[in-house]
């Protein structure tokens, strides 16, 4: 059974920080590209970065500089490190796993407010 779970969400005041986490199993983590997505409320999910297996990262211009993906495929897990957190970095933040197949984690909110 696969399951992504999402952890590290918070309130956290304009300049802070945040480490989002997200441990998979029931897949072979190690193959999969991790991503992680953001949807703030009444807009569509976007990408804000995404990490290979061989560690090659990608990441969103909005975030480039702030923000940094990691992965440990001995602990199935993979980390955003998110840095001076602005108020319209507020959203839901999702992890995903994609290879042949696609699955989704359920969440964690990430709310940036004096």
């Amino acid at each position: 059974q696969v399951q992504l779970v999402e952890s590290g969400g918070g309130l956290v005041q304009p300049g802070g920080s945040l480490r989002l986490s997200c441990v998979a199993s029931g897949f072979t983590f190690s193959s999969y590209v991790m991503s992680w997505y953001r949807q703030a409320p009444g807009k569509e999910r976007e990408l804000v970065a995404s990490i290979t297996g061989g560690s090659r990262t990608n990441y969103a211009d909005s975030v480039k500089g702030r923000f940094t993906i990691s992965r440990d495929n001995a602990k199935n897990t993979v980390y955003l490190q998110t840095n001076s957190l602005k108020p319209e970095d507020t959203a839901v933040y999702y992890c995903k796993a994609s290879l042949f197949s696609a699955y989704w984690g359920q969440g964690t909110q990430v709310t940036v407010s004096s």
